[in-house]
C-alpha cells in the first residue's frame, strides 16, 4: 500500500473522505468554483485532491496547496450537500498539514507571519491604531492602493475609520440586568472586534442588560484562536482555545455570548479541537455547549425591553461562519423582526460569501476583490437603508467595496438604537 502524503497528526478522516458521492449539489454555491468554473477549485474537487493525497498518489507541494489555499472555508457546500459531507472537518484536517509539511516562499510567510504577530493582540492591535488614524488623516489610502503590491493593498484598504477613544476604551467587567435577573452571561469581547469595533460591544452588553441578563466581561481574556484554526495554525488555535477555557470556566454563568460570527463558529468547535486531550477534552465539551451567538440568546429570550420603531428598509447579510458554519440564520431575522417598522430583506445569491473569510481577503485578495464586487452589487440591487451583518470581516470588506453609500451596523447595534429610542442616520 502506498504511504499517505499526510502526516500522521489528524490527517482528513477516511471515512468522511469516503461520504462524497461527487453529485454536484455543492457547485452552485462554491465561491471559488462560480469564479473560475474549475473543478479542483470546488469542494468535490478538493475533496477528490485530499483523498488523492491520502492514497499517496499525489504530493502536498504545488498543486494540491494552491487548490486548498484558494479556498474561503465559507462552508456553503456543507449547508447544500444533501449527502452531509463534513467538508469543514476535511478542511481543518488538512490546512494544518500544509503548514507542517509545505514550505512557503519567503514573502508568503512573512506575510502571513506579519498577521499572527499582530491581529490577535489587542495592545499591538491599538498600537496599530494609533498609525492608522495618522495614516487616514494624511489620506495615504487612495495613494497606497496604487502603489502597493496587491497584498499590503488589500490590508490596508480593509483599515475601518479609526476612532482613539474606542480603541482604548474598556468595557466594564460587570453590567447589571435592568430587570430582574432571566439569565447570567460572560461576553466574549475579541481582538479586533474590541479595538475597531468596541461599540458593537457596548451595544451587546446594553441590550443583554435591557433584557434582564447581567453581563460579566473579563478583563484577563485574549484572542479565542479563531484566525489560527481557520487558517491551518493548529498550535496557534490550541494554545489560545485553552486559554479561553481556562478564563471562562470559572465564571458562573449560563451562556458564553458571542457577537462575532468567526469566533463564536471556533469556540463551539473546542470540544472537537482538544477531544484527544485527557486534561481539556471534557472542559472543552462543558465550555463549547456554553457557547452561543447573541442572536441566539435574544432570541430564545422573550422580549421585556420596549422597542420605539425604525422605519427602514434593513438588508441582512448572512456571515458565513454565522449561516453556515453554526446554522444560525433564522435567530438574527427574528430578533430584527421584533424591532417596529424594519423591513427585512434577504440578499440575492445570499449563500455566496463576501470574500472576507478569516485572513482570505488579505493572503488572496484578487478573488477576494471579485466576491466583494460581487457582494456590493447584490446589495445595492435590493435599494436598502441599512445593512446589517454579525461578523467585522464582513463589514470591513463589504465597506471596501459598498463604500459610504449605504450605512452597515451589526444587528445588534440595531436593536440598541431601537431599545434606546436613537436615530440610527
Amino acid at each position: 500500500m502506498t504511504e499517505s502524503s499526510f502526516d500522521a497528526t489528524h490527517p482528513p478522516e477516511r471515512e468522511l473522505l469516503d461520504d462524497c458521492v461527487h453529485c454536484g449539489f455543492c457547485l452552485p454555491t462554491c465561491p471559488t468554483y462560480q469564479l473560475w468554473g474549475e473543478e479542483m477549485d470546488s469542494p468535490r474537487g478538493r475533496i477528490y485532491l485530499m483523498d488523492l493525497a491520502e492514497r499517496g498518489e499525489i504530493e502536498l507541494e504545488g498543486a494540491f496547496t494552491e487548490h486548498i489555499d484558494a479556498c474561503l472555508g465559507c462552508m456553503a457546500c456543507v449547508t447544500s450537500c444533501p449527502s452531509g459531507v463534513q467538508y469543514d472537518r476535511l478542511l481543518e484536517a488538512t490546512r494544518p498539514q500544509i503548514e507542517r509539511n509545505v514550505p512557503r516562499q519567503r514573502s508568503d510567510k512573512l506575510f502571513r507571519d506579519g498577521i499572527f504577530a499582530l491581529f490577535p493582540y489587542r495592545r499591538r492591535l491599538r498600537a496599530a491604531a494609533i498609525l492608522g488614524l495618522a495614516y487616514q488623516k494624511l489620506g495615504l489610502s487612495k495613494v497606497a492602493e496604487k502603489v502597493l503590491p496587491p497584498r499590503l493593498a488589500a490590508a490596508q484598504a480593509l483599515l475601518p475609520p479609526v476612532r482613539l477613544r474606542s480603541a482604548f476604551a474598556k468595557l466594564p467587567r460587570r453590567v447589571r440586568a435592568r430587570t430582574p435577573v432571566r439569565r447570567r452571561v460572560a461576553l466574549l469581547s475579541g481582538c479586533v472586534q474590541d479595538v475597531f469595533f468596541h461599540d458593537v460591544n457596548v451595544a451587546t452588553q446594553r441590550v443583554l442588560a435591557a433584557e434582564g441578563c447581567e453581563v460579566l466581561t473579563p478583563r484577563e481574556q485574549g484572542c479565542c484562536g479563531a484566525l489560527g484554526l481557520h487558517a491551518g495554525r493548529a498550535d496557534h488555535a490550541t494554545a489560545r482555545a485553552k486559554d479561553t477555557i481556562a478564563t471562562f470556566e470559572k465564571l458562573p454563568v449560563d451562556d458564553i455570548v458571542v457577537n462575532v460570527a468567526g469566533c463564536g463558529s471556533s469556540m463551539k468547535e473546542y470540544g472537537a479541537l482538544l477531544a484527544d486531550d485527557p486534561e481539556w477534552a471534557r472542559r472543552a465539551a462543558a465550555f463549547s455547549a456554553k457557547v452561543k451567538d447573541i442572536s441566539e440568546v435574544l432570541a430564545d429570550l422573550s422580549p421585556v425591553a420596549e422597542r420605539h420603531p425604525i422605519t427602514a428598509k434593513v438588508a441582512y447579510h448572512d456571515a458565513c461562519h454565522l449561516g453556515h458554519a453554526q446554522g444560525v440564520r433564522q435567530a438574527p431575522r427574528k430578533v430584527l423582526r421584533t424591532i417596529p417598522g424594519v423591513d427585512l430583506v434577504d440578499l440575492p445569491e445570499a449563500e455566496l460569501c463576501c470574500g472576507s473569510a478569516g485572513i482570505y481577503n488579505m493572503v488572496q485578495p484578487e478573488p477576494a476583490a471579485e466576491l466583494g464586487e460581487r457582494k456590493a452589487g447584490n446589495i445595492r440591487a435590493v435599494k436598502p437603508d441599512l445593512l446589517v451583518t454579525a461578523n467585522p470581516g464582513c463589514l470591513l470588506q463589504i465597506r471596501r467595496y459598498l463604500g459610504d453609500e449605504i450605512p452597515m451596523l451589526h444587528p445588534v447595534q440595531l436593536l440598541a438604537a431601537s431599545i434606546e429610542g436613537r436615530d440610527i442616520r
